[in-house]
């Protein structure tokens, strides 16, 4: 087994942080932002990420989605 890309160790460390603040263990801040954005409960939390990550367009919304297809998970675990 080889270690994880750096990217996911960022995600892992995402996850974990979003865990302590409150929020799913599989889930990454920006996607929960999105998420809030989404259904009305609250929206400057992915206003703000998204300035974070101002070279990425859509920065939360894109994470949602990745969630949405599992893109962070083996690929035999995403069907």
């Amino acid at each position: 087994m080889t270690h994880p890309d750096y990217f996911q160790v960022l995600v892992a460390l995402d996850q974990l942080a979003n865990t302590f603040l409150g929020g799913y263990a599989d889930e990454t801040l920006s996607s929960r932002a999105y998420r809030h954005k989404k259904d009305g409960s609250r929206s400057w939390p992915a206003w703000v990420i998204d300035h974070i990550f101002f070279w990425q367009d859509e920065h939360c919304k894109a994470s949602y989605e990745s969630e949405l297809e599992r893109a962070q998970l083996p690929p035999e675990f995403r069907e």
